[in-house]
Protein backbone atom coordinates (compact mmCIF):
# COMPACT_ATOMS: atom_id res chain seq x y z
CA UNK A 1 0.00 0.00 0.00
CA UNK A 2 1.29 3.47 -0.91
CA UNK A 3 2.33 5.49 2.10
CA UNK A 4 0.54 8.85 2.18
CA UNK A 5 1.61 12.17 3.63
CA UNK A 6 -0.94 11.55 6.38
CA UNK A 7 0.85 8.30 7.25
CA UNK A 8 4.18 10.11 7.21
CA UNK A 9 2.96 12.83 9.57
CA UNK A 10 0.89 10.52 11.75
CA UNK A 11 -2.20 12.72 11.38
CA UNK A 12 -5.29 11.05 9.88
CA UNK A 13 -7.25 12.78 7.09
CA UNK A 14 -10.69 14.22 7.79
CA UNK A 15 -13.88 14.14 5.75
CA UNK A 16 -15.12 17.62 6.51
CA UNK A 17 -18.91 17.63 6.80
CA UNK A 18 -18.92 20.74 8.97
CA UNK A 19 -18.13 23.47 6.46
CA UNK A 20 -15.37 26.04 6.18
CA UNK A 21 -13.58 26.21 9.52
CA UNK A 22 -10.00 27.20 10.31
CA UNK A 23 -9.72 24.28 12.75
CA UNK A 24 -10.32 21.88 9.84
CA UNK A 25 -7.88 23.56 7.47
CA UNK A 26 -10.07 26.22 5.85
CA UNK A 27 -11.10 25.63 2.26
CA UNK A 28 -10.08 23.36 -0.61
CA UNK A 29 -8.12 25.16 -3.33
CA UNK A 30 -9.09 24.61 -6.95
CA UNK A 31 -6.66 22.75 -9.26
CA UNK A 32 -5.95 25.94 -11.21
CA UNK A 33 -5.07 27.87 -8.04
CA UNK A 34 -2.90 25.00 -6.83
CA UNK A 35 -1.08 24.98 -10.19
CA UNK A 36 -0.52 28.74 -10.02
CA UNK A 37 0.95 28.41 -6.53
CA UNK A 38 3.33 25.74 -7.79
CA UNK A 39 4.34 27.98 -10.70
CA UNK A 40 5.05 31.02 -8.53
CA UNK A 41 6.94 28.75 -6.12
CA UNK A 42 9.59 28.29 -8.83
CA UNK A 43 10.50 32.00 -8.91
CA UNK A 44 11.08 34.77 -6.41
CA UNK A 45 9.17 38.02 -6.64
CA UNK A 46 9.14 41.56 -5.31
CA UNK A 47 6.50 41.29 -2.57
CA UNK A 48 5.83 45.04 -2.46
CA UNK A 49 5.08 45.10 -6.18
CA UNK A 50 3.02 41.91 -5.94
CA UNK A 51 0.88 43.29 -3.12
CA UNK A 52 0.46 46.64 -4.86
CA UNK A 53 -0.61 45.09 -8.17
CA UNK A 54 -2.93 42.50 -6.68
CA UNK A 55 -4.45 45.23 -4.52
CA UNK A 56 -5.27 47.31 -7.60
CA UNK A 57 -6.82 44.25 -9.25
CA UNK A 58 -9.04 43.54 -6.25
CA UNK A 59 -10.03 47.19 -5.85
CA UNK A 60 -11.21 47.21 -9.45
CA UNK A 61 -13.24 44.05 -8.91
CA UNK A 62 -14.94 45.42 -5.80
CA UNK A 63 -15.39 48.96 -7.07
CA UNK A 64 -13.48 50.55 -4.19
CA UNK A 65 -10.61 53.03 -3.96
CA UNK A 66 -7.93 50.60 -2.81
CA UNK A 67 -7.35 47.10 -1.48
CA UNK A 68 -4.56 44.99 -0.05
CA UNK A 69 -4.16 41.29 0.60
CA UNK A 70 -3.60 40.30 4.23
CA UNK A 71 -2.99 36.98 6.03
CA UNK A 72 -6.66 36.47 6.90
CA UNK A 73 -9.43 38.69 8.22
CA UNK A 74 -8.21 38.75 11.84
CA UNK A 75 -4.86 40.13 10.74
CA UNK A 76 -6.72 42.59 8.53
CA UNK A 77 -8.54 43.88 11.62
CA UNK A 78 -5.25 44.34 13.49
CA UNK A 79 -3.59 46.03 10.52
CA UNK A 80 -6.62 48.16 9.67
CA UNK A 81 -7.04 49.40 13.24
CA UNK A 82 -3.28 50.00 13.29
CA UNK A 83 -3.73 52.21 10.23
CA UNK A 84 -6.53 54.12 11.99
CA UNK A 85 -4.22 54.63 14.98
CA UNK A 86 -1.28 55.97 12.97
CA UNK A 87 -2.57 57.50 9.76
CA UNK A 88 0.56 58.51 7.85
CA UNK A 89 2.58 59.35 10.98
CA UNK A 90 5.87 57.45 10.87
CA UNK A 91 6.50 58.25 14.53
CA UNK A 92 3.22 56.55 15.52
CA UNK A 93 3.90 53.60 13.21
CA UNK A 94 7.20 52.99 14.98
CA UNK A 95 5.44 52.91 18.35
CA UNK A 96 2.75 50.31 17.72
CA UNK A 97 1.48 48.52 19.76
CA UNK A 98 2.57 51.02 22.46
CA UNK A 99 -0.05 53.77 22.20
CA UNK A 100 0.08 55.66 25.51
CA UNK A 101 -0.56 59.33 24.90
CA UNK A 102 -2.02 58.63 21.46
CA UNK A 103 -5.65 58.70 20.40
CA UNK A 104 -6.42 54.98 20.65
CA UNK A 105 -10.12 54.36 21.29
CA UNK A 106 -12.27 52.19 19.00
CA UNK A 107 -16.03 52.31 19.54
CA UNK A 108 -18.15 49.18 19.29
CA UNK A 109 -21.86 48.91 20.07
CA UNK A 110 -22.31 46.55 23.03
CA UNK A 111 -24.83 44.45 21.13
CA UNK A 112 -22.06 43.81 18.60
CA UNK A 113 -19.56 42.20 20.97
CA UNK A 114 -18.25 38.96 19.42
CA UNK A 115 -15.27 36.65 19.66
CA UNK A 116 -13.11 38.48 17.10
CA UNK A 117 -13.39 41.98 18.54
CA UNK A 118 -10.26 41.24 20.58
CA UNK A 119 -8.29 41.61 17.33
CA UNK A 120 -8.92 45.35 17.69
CA UNK A 121 -6.66 45.28 20.75
CA UNK A 122 -3.62 43.81 18.99
CA UNK A 123 -2.15 47.07 17.63
CA UNK A 124 -2.68 48.81 20.99
CA UNK A 125 -6.21 50.17 20.67
CA UNK A 126 -8.74 50.34 23.50
CA UNK A 127 -12.20 48.94 22.81
CA UNK A 128 -15.02 51.16 24.08
CA UNK A 129 -18.47 49.57 24.37
CA UNK A 130 -21.42 51.89 23.88
CA UNK A 131 -25.05 51.20 24.82
CA UNK A 132 -26.27 47.90 26.24
CA UNK A 133 -26.75 44.33 25.08
CA UNK A 134 -30.30 45.23 24.09
CA UNK A 135 -29.34 48.14 21.87
CA UNK A 136 -27.49 51.39 21.26
CA UNK A 137 -28.96 54.81 20.53
CA UNK A 138 -27.51 57.25 18.01
CA UNK A 139 -27.20 59.86 20.74
CA UNK A 140 -25.09 57.47 22.82
CA UNK A 141 -22.65 57.06 19.93
CA UNK A 142 -22.48 60.81 19.36
CA UNK A 143 -21.64 61.37 23.04
CA UNK A 144 -19.04 58.58 23.09
CA UNK A 145 -16.98 59.97 20.21
CA UNK A 146 -14.21 62.24 21.42
CA UNK A 147 -10.66 63.35 20.66
CA UNK A 148 -9.30 59.88 21.46
CA UNK A 149 -11.63 58.05 19.05
CA UNK A 150 -9.83 56.59 16.03
CA UNK A 151 -12.51 54.28 14.55
CA UNK A 152 -16.03 52.94 14.76
CA UNK A 153 -16.07 49.15 14.43
CA UNK A 154 -18.93 46.97 13.18
CA UNK A 155 -19.19 43.19 12.53
CA UNK A 156 -21.24 42.91 9.33
CA UNK A 157 -23.15 39.79 10.40
CA UNK A 158 -24.58 41.72 13.38
CA UNK A 159 -25.46 44.86 11.45
CA UNK A 160 -28.77 46.20 12.78
CA UNK A 161 -29.27 43.40 15.33
CA UNK A 162 -30.64 44.01 18.84
CA UNK A 163 -31.66 47.60 18.21
CA UNK A 164 -28.19 48.67 17.12
CA UNK A 165 -27.43 51.53 14.77
CA UNK A 166 -27.05 50.18 11.20
CA UNK A 167 -23.97 50.68 9.06
CA UNK A 168 -25.17 53.60 6.90
CA UNK A 169 -26.17 55.63 9.96
CA UNK A 170 -23.06 54.62 11.89
CA UNK A 171 -20.85 55.72 8.99
CA UNK A 172 -22.73 59.03 8.73
CA UNK A 173 -22.07 59.65 12.43
CA UNK A 174 -18.41 58.84 11.89
CA UNK A 175 -18.21 61.19 8.93
CA UNK A 176 -19.63 64.07 10.95
CA UNK A 177 -16.87 63.56 13.51
CA UNK A 178 -14.08 62.74 11.06
CA UNK A 179 -13.80 59.16 12.37
CA UNK A 180 -13.51 56.18 9.97
CA UNK A 181 -15.91 53.22 10.09
CA UNK A 182 -14.37 49.73 9.90
CA UNK A 183 -16.49 46.69 8.98
CA UNK A 184 -15.50 43.06 9.58
CA UNK A 185 -17.26 41.21 6.76
CA UNK A 186 -15.09 38.09 6.96
CA UNK A 187 -17.54 35.65 5.34
CA UNK A 188 -19.95 38.07 3.66
CA UNK A 189 -19.16 37.27 0.03
CA UNK A 190 -22.37 35.89 -1.51
CA UNK A 191 -24.02 37.08 -3.59
CA UNK A 192 -20.77 38.55 -4.87
CA UNK A 193 -22.24 42.05 -5.12
CA UNK A 194 -22.38 42.23 -1.34
CA UNK A 195 -18.59 42.54 -1.11
CA UNK A 196 -18.56 46.07 -2.51
CA UNK A 197 -21.79 47.12 -0.83
CA UNK A 198 -20.28 47.91 2.58
CA UNK A 199 -18.07 50.66 1.19
CA UNK A 200 -21.02 51.94 -0.86
CA UNK A 201 -22.98 52.29 2.41
CA UNK A 202 -20.26 54.36 4.01
CA UNK A 203 -17.63 51.98 5.40
CA UNK A 204 -14.10 53.36 5.16
CA UNK A 205 -12.43 49.96 5.63
CA UNK A 206 -13.81 46.45 5.12
CA UNK A 207 -12.05 43.11 5.59
CA UNK A 208 -12.74 39.64 4.21
CA UNK A 209 -11.34 36.14 4.74
CA UNK A 210 -10.13 34.30 1.63
CA UNK A 211 -11.10 30.85 2.85
CA UNK A 212 -14.77 31.67 2.40
CA UNK A 213 -14.36 32.32 -1.33
CA UNK A 214 -12.19 29.30 -2.02
CA UNK A 215 -8.85 30.86 -1.17
CA UNK A 216 -6.16 29.87 1.31
CA UNK A 217 -6.99 29.85 5.00
CA UNK A 218 -4.01 32.15 5.54
CA UNK A 219 -5.30 34.74 3.08
CA UNK A 220 -7.67 37.68 3.31
CA UNK A 221 -8.00 41.28 2.22
CA UNK A 222 -8.79 44.78 3.39
CA UNK A 223 -10.31 47.43 1.16
CA UNK A 224 -11.68 50.96 1.20
CA UNK A 225 -10.25 54.46 1.49
CA UNK A 226 -6.97 54.83 -0.35
CA UNK A 227 -5.24 56.75 2.47
CA UNK A 228 -6.12 54.11 5.06
CA UNK A 229 -5.10 51.20 2.81
CA UNK A 230 -1.82 53.05 2.19
CA UNK A 231 -1.36 53.23 5.96
CA UNK A 232 -1.99 49.46 6.16
CA UNK A 233 0.74 48.97 3.54
CA UNK A 234 3.07 51.18 5.56
CA UNK A 235 2.79 49.02 8.69
CA UNK A 236 2.52 45.56 7.13
CA UNK A 237 5.35 43.01 6.96
CA UNK A 238 7.12 44.30 3.84
CA UNK A 239 10.42 46.21 4.06
CA UNK A 240 10.87 45.47 7.76
CA UNK A 241 14.47 44.44 7.07
CA UNK A 242 15.19 46.73 4.11
CA UNK A 243 13.33 49.88 5.15
CA UNK A 244 14.20 52.57 7.71
CA UNK A 245 11.22 51.79 9.97
CA UNK A 246 10.28 48.84 12.16
CA UNK A 247 6.89 47.52 11.07
CA UNK A 248 4.14 46.46 13.47
CA UNK A 249 2.82 44.04 10.82
CA UNK A 250 6.02 42.01 10.57
CA UNK A 251 4.33 39.17 12.47
CA UNK A 252 1.61 39.04 9.78
CA UNK A 253 3.80 38.06 6.85
CA UNK A 254 2.65 36.00 3.87
CA UNK A 255 4.18 33.72 1.29
CA UNK A 256 4.02 34.87 -2.33
CA UNK A 257 1.98 31.72 -3.03
CA UNK A 258 -0.74 32.85 -0.60
CA UNK A 259 -0.98 36.30 -2.20
CA UNK A 260 -1.34 34.78 -5.66
CA UNK A 261 -3.87 32.21 -4.45
CA UNK A 262 -6.00 34.88 -2.77
CA UNK A 263 -6.41 37.10 -5.82
CA UNK A 264 -7.01 34.12 -8.14
CA UNK A 265 -9.59 32.65 -5.76
CA UNK A 266 -11.48 35.94 -5.72
CA UNK A 267 -11.44 36.07 -9.51
CA UNK A 268 -12.74 32.49 -9.68
CA UNK A 269 -15.42 33.31 -7.09
CA UNK A 270 -16.67 36.24 -9.18
CA UNK A 271 -16.71 34.13 -12.35
CA UNK A 272 -18.29 31.05 -10.75
CA UNK A 273 -21.71 29.68 -11.66
CA UNK A 274 -23.10 29.88 -8.15
CA UNK A 275 -26.47 28.46 -9.13
CA UNK A 276 -24.70 25.31 -10.29
CA UNK A 277 -22.74 25.28 -7.04
CA UNK A 278 -25.94 25.26 -4.99
CA UNK A 279 -27.52 22.64 -7.24
CA UNK A 280 -24.50 20.43 -6.60
CA UNK A 281 -24.99 20.71 -2.85
CA UNK A 282 -28.67 19.82 -3.21
CA UNK A 283 -27.79 16.69 -5.23
CA UNK A 284 -25.38 15.52 -2.54
CA UNK A 285 -28.01 16.08 0.16
CA UNK A 286 -30.55 14.10 -1.89
CA UNK A 287 -28.07 11.21 -2.08
CA UNK A 288 -27.60 11.35 1.69
CA UNK A 289 -31.38 11.32 2.17
CA UNK A 290 -31.72 8.23 -0.02
CA UNK A 291 -28.87 6.43 1.72
CA UNK A 292 -30.17 7.19 5.22
CA UNK A 293 -33.87 6.63 4.55
CA UNK A 294 -35.68 4.19 6.79
CA UNK A 295 -33.60 4.57 9.96
CA UNK A 296 -35.99 4.23 12.94
CA UNK A 297 -36.59 7.28 15.16
CA UNK A 298 -34.71 9.59 12.79
CA UNK A 299 -36.08 12.52 10.76
CA UNK A 300 -34.15 13.73 7.71
CA UNK A 301 -34.54 17.40 6.70
CA UNK A 302 -32.60 19.17 3.93
CA UNK A 303 -31.70 22.67 5.14
CA UNK A 304 -29.10 25.43 4.91
CA UNK A 305 -26.41 25.82 7.56
CA UNK A 306 -25.45 29.47 7.25
CA UNK A 307 -22.06 31.10 7.73
CA UNK A 308 -23.28 32.49 11.06
CA UNK A 309 -24.16 28.93 12.11
CA UNK A 310 -27.92 29.12 11.84
CA UNK A 311 -30.27 26.57 10.26
CA UNK A 312 -32.66 28.02 7.66
CA UNK A 313 -34.73 26.32 4.93
CA UNK A 314 -32.90 27.47 1.77
CA UNK A 315 -30.70 27.24 -0.20
CA UNK A 316 -29.93 23.64 0.71
CA UNK A 317 -26.37 22.79 1.70
CA UNK A 318 -26.84 20.29 4.54
CA UNK A 319 -28.89 17.42 5.90
CA UNK A 320 -30.26 17.62 9.43
CA UNK A 321 -30.46 14.14 10.98
CA UNK A 322 -32.78 14.66 13.92
CA UNK A 323 -33.03 11.88 16.50
CA UNK A 324 -36.17 11.41 18.58
CA UNK A 325 -35.88 10.92 22.35
CA UNK A 326 -36.39 7.17 21.80
CA UNK A 327 -33.41 6.86 19.40
CA UNK A 328 -30.76 4.35 20.45
CA UNK A 329 -27.90 6.88 20.19
CA UNK A 330 -27.82 10.64 20.63
CA UNK A 331 -26.51 13.00 17.99
CA UNK A 332 -23.53 13.73 20.23
CA UNK A 333 -22.69 10.02 20.47
CA UNK A 334 -23.02 9.54 16.70
CA UNK A 335 -20.81 12.57 16.08
CA UNK A 336 -18.17 11.21 18.44
CA UNK A 337 -18.23 7.83 16.70
CA UNK A 338 -17.83 9.49 13.30
CA UNK A 339 -14.94 11.65 14.49
CA UNK A 340 -13.17 8.67 16.09
CA UNK A 341 -13.09 6.60 12.90
CA UNK A 342 -10.60 6.54 10.07
CA UNK A 343 -11.03 8.66 8.13
CA UNK A 344 -12.39 10.95 10.79
CA UNK A 345 -15.74 12.49 9.80
CA UNK A 346 -16.57 15.84 11.38
CA UNK A 347 -20.17 17.05 11.52
CA UNK A 348 -22.06 19.73 13.42
CA UNK A 349 -24.23 18.89 16.44
CA UNK A 350 -27.23 21.13 17.08
CA UNK A 351 -29.19 19.96 20.11
CA UNK A 352 -30.14 16.36 19.34
CA UNK A 353 -29.57 16.76 15.63
CA UNK A 354 -26.56 15.85 13.53
CA UNK A 355 -25.96 18.41 10.78
CA UNK A 356 -24.08 17.10 7.75
CA UNK A 357 -22.80 20.06 5.73
CA UNK A 358 -21.83 19.15 2.17
CA UNK A 359 -20.12 22.38 1.02
CA UNK A 360 -16.76 20.83 1.89
CA UNK A 361 -17.66 17.22 0.97
CA UNK A 362 -16.20 15.78 -2.24
CA UNK A 363 -18.55 14.05 -4.65
CA UNK A 364 -18.73 10.42 -3.51
CA UNK A 365 -17.82 11.14 0.11
CA UNK A 366 -21.51 11.47 0.96
CA UNK A 367 -21.79 7.69 0.41
CA UNK A 368 -18.98 7.10 2.91
CA UNK A 369 -20.65 9.46 5.38
CA UNK A 370 -24.00 7.69 5.06
CA UNK A 371 -22.44 4.26 5.63
CA UNK A 372 -20.62 5.48 8.70
CA UNK A 373 -23.72 7.21 10.10
CA UNK A 374 -25.67 3.95 9.77
CA UNK A 375 -22.86 2.07 11.54
CA UNK A 376 -22.71 4.69 14.31
CA UNK A 377 -26.48 4.55 14.87
CA UNK A 378 -26.38 0.74 14.78
CA UNK A 379 -28.59 -0.05 11.80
Amino acid sequence: MTRTIFDHLGVPPVINASGIYTDLGGSRLSPSIWAAMAEVNERFIDMVELLDRTGKTIAGMLGVEAARITPGASAAIALGIGACLTGDSREKMERLPETSGMANEVILQRGHRYKYDRCVLLPGARLIGVGSESGTQREELERAIGPNTVALFLPAHLDGHNGTVPLAELAAIGDRHGVPTFVDAAYMNYPVEIMGSFNARGADLVCFSAKYFGGPSGGGLICGRADLVAAVAAIDFTRHESGPYRRFGRAFKMDRQVVVATVLALQEWFAMDHEARWQGYRRQVEILCNELAGIPDVTLTPMCFTMDEQLVPDPVNCLVVDSSPTATRSAEAVSHALASGNPSIRCIVEGNALVIVVETVRNGEEIVIAERVRQAIGV
